[in-house]
Parts: structure tokens; sequence; C-alpha cells
């Protein structure tokens, strides 16, 4: 039966070439921003974990950014450990030589104070961020990490370094090189900076072998952050990202779908025309 109120074909294919079109406005999306799920209602477990994870991946960079910080700190501090190493040593020759008789033991202890001074100037150069490890020493408790408890919420994970004071060593040297200068006798002097010697440069050496160690193992912690960083944002990407080549395979079909859809919609729409025939 055919009616002037009422076209079911047309109604028919209206609602398919509407359904097209939503499926088609989707895939166009997904093409545009290359996601597949960008809200809950896409889908909302993937969306929730998504989120979740992106948030740890963004955590874990502020982390990384902030070791960055304390890597280029505690760097800073060791350059400056290895000159005073250095200097500490000379130091120690130097005293080692004044046990000679016949040593102009006045030009030795100029020697040794221009070794302080050295030392000293080169502290309080070793500078990063206003922050001087070699003058202050010390425990410094680096934030390492980021982690969900039992109950989903945050801690921060922290690794505490203790570095040597390295003023101190300086200091000692100072005060014995004073009491060097201060001397008429000299030799008992030189005898007790020599054995002073010794003992600053084995704690100038461990000093710098901590600071190392503590350089190396930021790195190694910010080496783990980025391959765990890589992995969330892959886990991401893996339950949002849309698949290009196969949104471009449906684009396609959508789109021929669309045009026959359209078609169809205009011959049920023709339809009713044919009933005029009949009047004539």
């Amino acid at each position: 039966m055919s009616s002037i109120n009422t076209n079911a074909s047309a109604m028919n294919a209206l609602s398919t070439l509407r359904g097209i079109n939503k499926n088609l406005e989707e895939t166009q999306s997904r093409i545009s921003t290359g996601l597949k799920v960008q809200s809950g209602k896409d889908n909302a477990s993937y969306f929730q974990i998504s989120t979740t994870m992106s948030t740890e991946s963004g955590m874990n960079t502020a982390i990384n950014e902030g070791l960055t910080l304390a890597k280029n700190s505690i760097s800073t501090a060791a350059l400056g450990a290895e000159e005073i190493v250095k200097l500490a040593k000379d130091y120690m020759d130097r005293a080692a030589f004044a046990q000679e008789e016949g040593v102009d033991q006045a030009a030795v202890g100029t020697e040794l104070a221009a070794l302080t001074e050295q030392m000293k100037t080169i502290i309080a150069q070793s500078v990063f961020n206003g922050e001087n490890l070699l003058a202050a020493g010390g425990a410094k408790v680096i934030t390492t990490g980021v982690t969900r408890n039992a109950t989903g919420g945050l801690e921060t994970t922290n690794q505490t370094f203790t570095f040597e004071a390295f003023s101190d060593i300086v200091t000692e040297l100072e005060a014995q090189t004073a009491a060097i200068t201060a001397s008429t006798a000299g030799q008992p002097e030189f005898e007790a900076a020599l054995g002073l010697a010794q003992a600053e440069v084995d704690k100038a050496i461990a000093g710098a072998t901590t600071l190392g160690v503590s350089e190396k193992a930021i790195e190694t912690q910010q080496s783990f952050l980025n391959n765990l960083t890589d992995r969330l944002d892959s886990g991401v990407g893996a339950m949002v990202d849309a698949d290009m080549e196969e949104e471009a395979a449906r684009l396609q079909a959508l789109q021929v779908q669309q045009q026959l859809a359209t078609q169809s919609l205009s011959i049920a729409n023709s339809a009713p025309q044919n009933i005029l025939s009949l009047f004539q």
C-alpha cells in the first residue's frame, strides 16, 4: 500500500543515513585526533585506566627533571672534589719534601698556604643552583620516584646520600699551615703536616668517590624512569590510540555507504510522485 502521508521507505533510508553519518563523524574524529578513546563515553574502563597511567607517566617525568637538578649539583661537587684531591696530594708531597735537611721550609710553608687558598677557592666555586655540597656536606635526601600504595594513594620513594664536608678538610690543613708559618722550629710542624695531609687526602678521596657513586646511582634511576615512562606511554597508546590504517579503510567504506544511502533516500522520496500517474 502506498500512502502520501507516511513514506516508510524514506523513513528507513533516512534512519540508515543518520547511522552512517554518525559512524562517519566518529571515524573522522579518530583520524583527526589520532585517538579512539577521547572520553569516558567512548570506553569508560579504558579511559579511566589510561588517564591514571598518563598521570603516573607525567609524575615520572617531573621526578626525572628533579633528578637532573640533583645530578648536576652532585656532578658539580664531584668536579670540585677531584681538584681538591689533586691539591691535597700536592700538599702532602710538599710536606714530605720539607722533611729533608737543607730545604727552604719557609718557602714550602708559603706553597702550602697557597695550596689551601686554592682549595678554598674551588670549594667556593663548586656551586650549582645555589647548592654547595662541598661546603655543606652532610645528608641529601633525593626523591627518586612515586608509587601507589595498597589503598591507591601516592607515596614518594627517596634515597639519602651522605657527603663529606670538604670545607672541614681545608680548615684542618689551613690550621696546620698556620702552625708551620708561625713556628721557628719548623721540622715538627712539617712532620705533623705530613701525617695530617695523608689523613685528609684519604678523606678527600673517599668523599670524591661517594660523589661519583651518588651521581652514577642517579643516572641509573633516571634510565629506569625513562624506560618506565616509555612503557606507560606505550600501554596508554595501545588502549586509546586509533589504528590509522583501519580507520582509513573504514572511512572509505563509510563514504561509499553514505553515497548509497543518499541515493536510496532520494529514490524513496520520489516514490510517492508515481501515485500522480494514477490520476492522469
